[in-house]
This record gives C-alpha cells, structure tokens and sequence, in this order.
C-alpha cells in the first residue's frame, strides 16, 4: 500500500503528463491547419462541446487519431500532386453523366457518344511546332534595301566632291587667265562689298556653282560684274537630269555704263532660240523692238543668230567689221550680246498699280563654254578673246553719235512709252477713285438703315437723294453781273 504522500506525487505527475499531451496536441493541431489548404473545411465542433475534465482524454486521443487520418491524406494528395506534374501537363476532367441520363427532362441526349469537356486519358494531343526562320544577321540577302541606300549615299558624295573640286578648279583658271587683262583695264578688281576699304580680293564664291568678280574704276563705265554660271555638277540629280536636256556652263557679264555715255538706242544679237525668248520676257526689248530681223545678212553676222534694233543708225554703227568677225569665229559660244539704255529687266506681273520701271543703260552679254556640259580648262582658257569683245564694245558704244532724225526718232519712241505708262496709272487711279465713292455711299445707306429715329432717318434719306440728283443733273456756273 502507497502512503499518502506518494498518491499525491504520482497523481501530480500524471496530471503534468496530460497537460503535455494535449498542448503538443493543440500546437499539431495549429501547424496542419496553416500548411492544409482545405483546412477551413475542418469541423471544429467537437472542440466547443467539450468542456468537462473527464472528456479531456478522450478528445485528446480523437485528436491524435484525425491527425494522423489527415496527416495520410495530405500525403495521398501530395503524392497524386506529383504524379500529375510528371506528365506532360494533360489534365483529365472526369464529369459525371448520370444525371443527364433523365430522358423525362433531357431531349436527344445520346449517353454513348462521349463529352467533349472529357479527354481520353494515355493520349497526347497533336501540337505543330512552327519553324522559326534563321537569324537575320547570318542572312545577308535581306539587306538587298541597305545595301542599295548606302550605296547611293556613296555614290551622292563621291560625286559631290569631285564636282566642287572641278567647278573650283575652272573658275581659278578662268581668274587666273584673266586677272593681268583686267588689272590693266580697272582700277579694282574683285572687290568685296562687306569691306570698307577698296581692296582687291578676287573672285567670291557664292554657291558650289556660281562666282561672281566685282571690277570698276575704269573710263566711260561705273563698273562691271563678271557671273560664271557653271553646271552643278556637285548635285547627283542635276547630272541625271541633264542627260535628257543637255546644258553648259556660261559666263554673263554686265557692264554699266554712265549717263552721258551711251545714246538713246535697244539693240539685241541672239541665237534664234534666245531671241524670242528675250523678247517676251525683257520689258525693254518687247517696247522698242517689236519686230525680229531674221536675216541679218547685211550686217555680217551668222545665219544662226537674229536681230533686234531699235534705231538703224546706231545698230550699223555697232556692228562693225570686227564686231562681226568674232561673231563668226566664237558662233556657238556667244549666246547673245544685248545693249540697252532703258533697261529694267525682265517683266513684273501681277502688279496693282502699274508705274514705270527704273532704268538703267547697261551692256549685256552671255558666253557659253565648251560643248553640252563638257567644259575643261582649255574651255576656260579660250574665253580670253570674248574678254576682249567687251572692252571693245564698251569703248565702240561711247564713241557712236546718232544723228538728229534717230535722236528724234529715240525720244519719240520714249515718249510713246511714257503715254502708255501715264494712262496706265490714271486709269488705275480713276478705278480706285471709284471704289471708294462706292464704298463710301454704301456706308451711307447702311448708317440710314440703322437709324432708329424715324425723322432723323428721313432726313438722310433726303440728303443722299440731294447728293445723287445734283451729280446726275448739269453742271452750271453762277455768274455775277454787274449793273450798268
């Protein structure tokens, strides 16, 4: 027989025992719920009924027996889990059919043929794997595009320098050929606006294409503007073009006279093509020389050039003997000479008031250089002789006199133009004279119209009857008489 104190301590200890079983319980418990996913379908009912002591050991042990009941069935869903991800991702849906097989509520249900939702289990689907092409950069035929673009972008450059070169390279021989000749003649060659001082600073390059030189100090003129118009062979598209219309490079010279040098006489010397042209787009060719000499056989000059002149004496007078000689020997590369003293350029259009030009009397002339589009060096050189036919025009102008029946016969013709220029303008001024009449009686009656005072609008209805009757009715003239 056990002495009392010794009930005690084992009964202590079996109570120390339990509390140890059922809070490993509990935490066990606490653990399967966090890692379960179906854990919030778990009954927890019998936890809240029990409450008695003498039920604690009982519960203790269902406890630990649906533990381990779940503890299994977690491992059951775990390994079918990984049964089914080592399959190539095929998912079988199973549904039950039995409850479509009512034939009272389900009409044409044929429980033979399979669902469409189901899948054969053990059958893979048909997957087609599209080709992918090979990369790009391994295939250089499908940058057929690039290749060409670059290639054009070389070939653009390329030719981009070797015209500016060859440009450049004809106007420094053409400076250089004639730079001695010009000294001699001028005081200042090649002077640049932008400097203060006279100097001498060659020619000035204003595109890939175009010079221009400056001269002046020289008797009879005020100046003279030397332009070498050349081709632009630096533009890749311009060379394309001119394969259909040839064109060549041409030197334009523009020489201004003074006042009291040169007569009152328009004459024109031109390539048949150039001569009509000019007439119709030069305001003072069209004025003065109205008709074309087509055979200038008297005065010596080619059969392919055409002229235009104003008063007989003075184009006689110009076209000399030796005039006419170099006609002859530069015929395909004098395009046109053109001596005026009403020259104002070519014509405005689309202008509202008309009023006549400024004038001034200048020398023009036009050379072309080599063939279509082929000039060279040699080209370039050979213009010395056409240099030369304008320092002898603009001395042959200053010493040609007309006589007092062309003089007439020049001022004649000026004073036509000036008429024609005069009524022009007046008749110009008499439309807008009328258009603001009009305007201005038009806001008259509109200012009547909205008058709200009858009377008032009465009388200024009365006073624009007065103004329209007196303008229609005769003009008279009171005179005062003196009594006797």
């Amino acid at each position: 027989m056990l002495g009392l104190p010794s009930k005690i301590y084992i009964g202590a200890l079996l109570f120390v025992l339990l509390c140890n079983v059922l809070v490993e319980s509990t935490n066990q418990q606490k653990v399967e719920t966090d890692d379960n996913e179906f854990a919030e379908f778990e009954d927890f009912d019998d936890e809240e009924t029990v409450k008695t002591d003498n039920d604690k050991s009982t519960k203790t042990k269902e406890n630990v027996v649906t533990s381990e009941a779940k503890e299994e069935d977690q491992d059951e869903f775990q390994s079918l889990n990984e049964a089914d991800t080592e399959e190539d991702g095929e998912v079988t849906v199973e549904e039950d059919d039995d409850h479509l097989r009512d034939d009272e509520e389900f009409e044409g249900y044929d429980p033979e043929t399979p669902s469409k939702t189901s899948k054969k289990e053990g059958v893979q689907p048909d997957l087609k794997i599209t080709k992918i092409p090979m990369h790009l950069r391994t295939n250089w035929e499908s940058f057929h595009c690039e290749m060409l673009m670059l290639a054009g972008l070389v070939v653009y450059f390329v030719n981009f320098i070797i015209g500016k070169t060859k440009n450049n390279k004809l106007a420094d021989v053409w400076f250089k050929k004639h730079k001695d000749y010009l000294e001699k003649n001028f005081t200042l060659v090649g002077d640049n606006v932008e400097n203060k001082e006279a100097k001498s600073v060659g020619m000035s390059k204003e595109s890939e294409h175009q010079y221009s030189l400056w001269c002046s100090g020289r008797a009879c003129c005020e100046g003279m503007l030397v332009q070498l118009k050349l081709l632009k062979r630096q533009d890749l598209v311009n060379i394309i073009s001119r394969l259909f219309r040839p064109a060549c490079d041409q030197i334009m010279v523009k020489v201004t006279m003074d006042e009291a040098e040169m007569e009152s006489f328009v004459m024109c010397v031109a390539t048949k093509k150039t001569c009509s042209k000019l007439q119709k787009e030069m305001n003072d060719l069209n004025q003065f020389c109205p008709e074309i000499k087509k055979s200038p056989d008297k005065y010596g000059l080619p059969n392919s050039y055409q002229l235009l002149s104003e008063i007989g004496d003075a184009t006689s007078s110009i076209l000399d003997r030796t005039i006419t000689e170099v006609f002859r020997k530069y015929e395909g590369q004098i395009e046109f000479i053109h001596f005026s003293d009403q020259y104002s350029g070519p014509k405005t259009q689309d202008e509202d008031v008309p009023k006549k030009p400024v004038t001034e009397k200048v020398l023009l002339f036009c050379f072309n250089v080599g063939t279509k589009g082929n000039a060279n060096v040699q080209d370039m050189e050979n213009m010395f002789g056409l240099m030369q036919l304008v320092m002898y025009s603009i001395d042959k102008v200053h010493r040609t006199k007309l006589s007092r029946e062309a003089k007439a016969k020049a001022d004649k013709n000026r004073q036509k133009v000036d008429t024609v220029y005069s009524k022009m303008t007046h008749s110009q001024r008499q439309e807008t004279a009328q258009l603001r009449r009009e305007e201005k009686q038009r806001a008259e009656k509109e200012r009547m119209m909205k008058e709200e005072d009858p009377d008032r609008q009465r009388k200024l209805e009365d006073s624009i009857n007065k103004k329209e009757s007196k303008k229609k009715g005769p003009k008279m003239k009171m005179m005062k008489v003196k009594s006797m």
